[in-house]
C-alpha cells in the first residue's frame, strides 16, 4: 500500500499554461498541486473534491475573473476560509486594494521573485493552519461550556422540583397545582410577550425563567404550621394573618439562598419576585408590602391571576370547586382592582388555553 501524502495542497488557477507549469515547477516539491484554466473550471474542481489548502489565483481570465472567483469562495461557508493569494500582472494600487478588500490574504506582482512566492506560501499555510487550531479548540470549549451550561440547567431544575414538592409534602390538595401554574403563567407571558408595556421585559429567555421559576411561588408555606396550613376549614384572621407570612417566608429563603452563593441568579431573582409579590393587588390592598400597579414586579402580576384561577377551579376541605366560567367572571370584576387591567385584558383573550391546561393537569379526583 502506497503512503498517505500530507502534504499540503495548493490549488493554482491560470489560464496561461506557462505560467501553471513555471508555479508548479516552482512549488511541486514541497506541496500537492493541482491546476485549472478557467474560473468555472476552478470552482467546479473545488466543490466537487477535496478542499485546498490555499489557492494561487489570477485576476485576468476570461469568462470568469479571478476577482469573481475570489468573491465566491468567500460567500460560500464551505470555502470563505480557504486563504488566496492573487499572482496578476495588474500592479495597480487600486487592483491590489480590491483583491484584498475581497478577502485575498496577498496580492504578488508578475513577474514575481520565486523565493518570495514560497516564503508567502509557507507563512499563510501556518497562518491558516493556526487558524484552523484555534477553530478546533474554540468548538471544544463551545461544547464544552454547552455541557456545562446543560448541566447546571438540570441542577437548576431539580433543585426548583426538590424545593416545590416539600410543599406538595405538606399540603396533598395542591396536587398538580405547581404543574398547572407553570403553564398558566408560560401561557399568559407569551400572550404579552408583544404588548407595548411589557415586550422589553417578556424575551423568550426570560418567559422560560418565569416556567421554571413558577413551582417556588409557595415555597414559604413550608414555614406555616400545620395546624393553620391544613386546616379543614376557613382561617380566622389571626390565622389568616400567618398564613399571610409565607410570602415573606419564602422571598427570604431564597434572598439567603443567593446571599450564600453571594451572587444573583436570574431564576432566583425572579422566584424571589414571585413569591414576595403574587399576593399583592393592582389597587394596593395585597400583602405583604401593600404595593400598587407597576411597583409589583411583572412576574408577580401574571402569577396573581394563574394563581387566583387555579385557586378558584380547585376542590379544597373548606370550598368547593368554581366552574371555569365563574372562575373567568371572578377575574373579570378584579381589573384594575386585583389585577393589572393589561394582563388581565390577555387573560381574557387566552381563557380557553386555561381551561385547556386545568383539563389536562386536572387532580386525580377531578377526573374520578
Amino acid at each position: 500500500m502506497g503512503s498517505v501524502d500530507n502534504r499540503k495542497f495548493i490549488l493554482i488557477i491560470d489560464d496561461t499554461p506557462t505560467n501553471i507549469a513555471v508555479i508548479s515547477g516552482l512549488l511541486k516539491d514541497e506541496f500537492r498541486l493541482k491546476a485549472a484554466t478557467s474560473g468555472i473550471k476552478a470552482l467546479t474542481l473545488i466543490h466537487s473534491g477535496e478542499l485546498p489548502d490555499l489557492v494561487l489565483l489570477d485576476i485576468m481570465m476570461p469568462e470568469m475573473d479571478g476577482y469573481e472567483v475570489c468573491r465566491r469562495l468567500k460567500e460560500n461557508s464551505t470555502t470563505s476560509d480557504i486563504p488566496v493569494i492573487f499572482l496578476t500582472a495588474k500592479t495597480e494600487v487600486i487592483d491590489e486594494t480590491t483583491g484584498l478588500e475581497m478577502g485575498a490574504v496577498d496580492y504578488i506582482h508578475k513577474p514575481f521573485n520565486p523565493a518570495i512566492v514560497k516564503a508567502r506560501v509557507r507563512n499563510h499555510l501556518l497562518i491558516k493552519d493556526a487558524k484552523d487550531f484555534l477553530k478546533v479548540k474554540n468548538k471544544l470549549l463551545e461544547n464544552l461550556v454547552a455541557e456545562r451550561t446543560r448541566d447546571l440547567a438540570n441542577i437548576q431544575d431539580v433543585t426548583i422540583l426538590a424545593l416545590s414538592s416539600l410543599v406538595e409534602t405538606r399540603d396533598k390538595e395542591t396536587g398538580n397545582h405547581i404543574r398547572r401554574i407553570q403553564f398558566y403563567i408560560k401561557a399568559l407571558a407569551t400572550k404579552l410577550q408583544n404588548h407595548p408595556r411589557f415586550y422589553d421585559e417578556l424575551t423568550p429567555e426570560y418567559i422560560e425563567l418565569l416556567y421554571k421559576s413558577a413551582p417556588l411561588h409557595d415555597i414559604g408555606k413550608v414555614g406555616i404550621l400545620d395546624k393553620i396550613l391544613l386546616k379543614p376549614g376557613r382561617l380566622t384572621p389571626e390565622e389568616f394573618e400567618t398564613m399571610k407570612l409565607h410570602a415573606t417566608i419564602g422571598h427570604d429563603a431564597i434572598a439567603n439562598a443567593e446571599a450564600r452563593l453571594g451572587l444573583e441568579v436570574p431564576f432566583l431573582r425572579i422566584a424571589k419576585a414571585i413569591a414576595y409579590g403574587h399576593h399583592e393587588k393592582w389597587d394596593g390592598t395585597g400583602y405583604p408590602q401593600g404595593l400598587k400597579g407597576d411597583a409589583i414586579p411583572v412576574s408577580a402580576r401574571l402569577m396573581a391571576i394563574a394563581d387566583v384561577y387555579d385557586a378558584l377551579i380547585s376542590r379544597r376541605v373548606y370550598k368547593g370547586a368554581m366552574t371555569h366560567e365563574q372562575a373567568v367572571a371572578i377575574i373579570r370584576e378584579g381589573r384594575g382592582i386585583h389585577f393589572d387591567p393589561d394582563i388581565t385584558d390577555s387573560f381574557l383573550a387566552i381563557a380557553d388555553e386555561f381551561h385547556a391546561i386545568a383539563q389536562h393537569y386536572a387532580d386525580r379526583e377531578s377526573k374520578e
